[in-house]
């Protein structure tokens, strides 16, 4: 249990084991009602330096510290967590605008990815042992030293503490920059592990678009786990490279969704729904691109748009709300703008979009209300590109291989779901996509013990699972024998 409470007021970095105040500071606006949020800290290049250098020489001693041990302050720091789970749940409606109830689920959902995490382990692997002469080759990870992670603004929480987790598990010191769009909720995660890690080892740093570069590019940071923009992603990519830093990428989405001919639509198209809008589809794995078998098109059709027409849209906060903004202006201009391709190309809109009667005002804030296109060109934007927003196509398919290769046509390759009674159809198609995540009868799950990865342009390695905890590593090969 925690000793004391966090002052969710009053925002600082978080360097050696101390709150630390930065000369510059900004302040970004509530997303709902636009309404200024209180100040964080803009970080320097001297900032980064004293982080990292003070990364370094935790790194040190806790990457000798025994799994075990250092297994144990990652469990309490989990309890400390859930007990101020509330303020963190309002903290995150607060800066990022989801709904208190999505908010308080995101923070559950870290908790206990965090919690699965403490119980993975990596053991040594024997490859050889001979008695006589003796000889014993075995193969080891050992920590990589200092590692960033930088996270986006859609899961402040969640992804912070599924990137924080495994670097700290494996006896790295982890340095964590949240989205200036969203930066609170990261350097309170920060300030509360100081009661649990040694000085050094979890550290955040607040700051602008300009902080980023400093640390993918920084000699001191041996890696660096970005998630984010596809472009974004590339850039990190190519700073890393010119100190061989370790990245894992997690990008840019597009995932469809496969509903099959023999489904109940009253039952698979409220699910399906639910999965293109939460977040105001605002999460990488959402629902972007639905196929729905022409012989029950028109009903899996309705029962989404009536399904749709049911969620409320407001401010977080308020009872009863379901949906809440877009959390930054940036982002909603993007969505906007598709919108507006959407209605110059003369495409259907079954519900909100384009149709005024469909999108009530919510408030001043940065709303948008869902919108389902009635099957536009395959070539149309809507279809082609990432909205980050709720607005999503439906599309009819007739033949298998063809919708299969409907949806494999894409740069991206984050995930898909199939929707379908029959098993054996059902693996059949999920057996030929071409993504780093495949459900079958649902959508968007993840867990501590199975690896997220994306193919092609949605990223390289993978987070989570025995592959994310290797990701923070060096493998090492050891060879033994006995003198004469």
């Amino acid at each position: 249990m925690t000793s004391k409470t966090l002052d969710f007021g009053v925002f600082h970095n978080v360097i050696g084991g101390q709150a630390s105040k930065t000369t510059k500071t900004c302040a970004h606006t509530n997303p709902s009602n636009l309404a200024e949020n209180p100040p964080f800290p803009l970080s320097t290049a001297d900032d980064v330096d004293k982080a990292v250098q003070a990364a370094q020489s935790a790194a040190v001693k806790w990457g000798q510290t025994p799994w075990s041990e250092r297994k144990v302050p990652l469990l309490s720091f989990a309890d400390a967590i859930e007990e101020l789970s509330e303020d963190f749940a309002k903290l995150v409606v607060q800066e990022q605008g989801k709904p208190l109830w999505l908010a308080r689920l995101e923070t559950a959902k870290g908790i206990e990815l965090l919690r699965g995490t403490a119980e993975l382990t990596l053991p040594d692997t024997e490859i050889e042992v001979v008695e006589k002469p003796y000889r014993k080759v075995f193969s080891r990870y050992v920590p990589l030293g200092v590692a960033v992670g930088i996270v986006p603004w859609n899961y402040p929480v969640f992804l912070a503490l599924g990137k924080l987790g495994p670097a700290v598990l494996t006896g790295n010191a982890f340095i964590l920059k949240p989205s200036p769009y969203t930066p609170f909720s990261g350097l309170k995660l920060a300030e509360l592990a100081q009661r649990f890690f040694p000085p050094g080892v979890v550290q955040a740093l607040g700051g602008d678009e300009s902080l980023g570069p400093l640390l993918t590019a920084h000699s001191g940071v041996n890696k660096v786990s970005f998630t984010g923009s596809t472009a974004t992603g590339k850039r990190v990519m190519a700073a890393c490279s010119q100190t061989l830093k370790r990245v894992t990428l997690e990008l840019g989405g597009n995932d469809a969704a496969i509903v099959c001919a023999d489904v109940d639509p009253a039952v698979v198209g409220p699910k399906v729904a639910l999965q293109a809008v939460v977040n105001s589809g605002q999460i990488c794995i959402a629902v972007k691109r639905l196929y729905v078998h022409e012989s029950v098109y028109d009903t899996v059709l309705a029962a989404m748009a009536a399904f749709v027409k049911t969620l409320k849209m407001g401010d977080g906060m308020a009872d009863g709300v379901m949906l809440g903004p877009l959390t930054n202006e940036l982002q909603y201009g993007k969505v906007n703008d598709l919108l507006g391709d959407i209605s110059a190309q003369g495409q259907t809109v079954v519900v909100g979009g384009t149709n005024g009667d469909d999108a009530p005002a919510a408030g001043k804030g940065f709303f948008i209300s869902p919108t389902i296109v009635d099957n536009p060109p395959d070539k149309s934007r809507i279809v082609m590109e990432e909205p980050f927003g709720p607005v999503f196509p439906v599309l009819k398919w007739s033949d298998e291989a063809e919708v299969i290769r409907r949806v494999n046509d894409t740069d991206s390759g984050l995930g898909a779901s199939v929707w379908s009674r029959d098993m054996n159809q059902a693996s059949r198609i999920g057996d030929q996509l071409k993504v780093g995540n495949v459900w079958i009868n649902t959508h968007g799950e993840l867990q501590a013990n199975a690896p997220f990865a994306g193919h092609k342009s949605s990223g390289l390695g993978a987070a989570f699972g025995m592959d994310g905890l290797k990701s923070y590593c060096n493998v090492q090969a050891v060879y033994i024998t006995h003198l004469d």
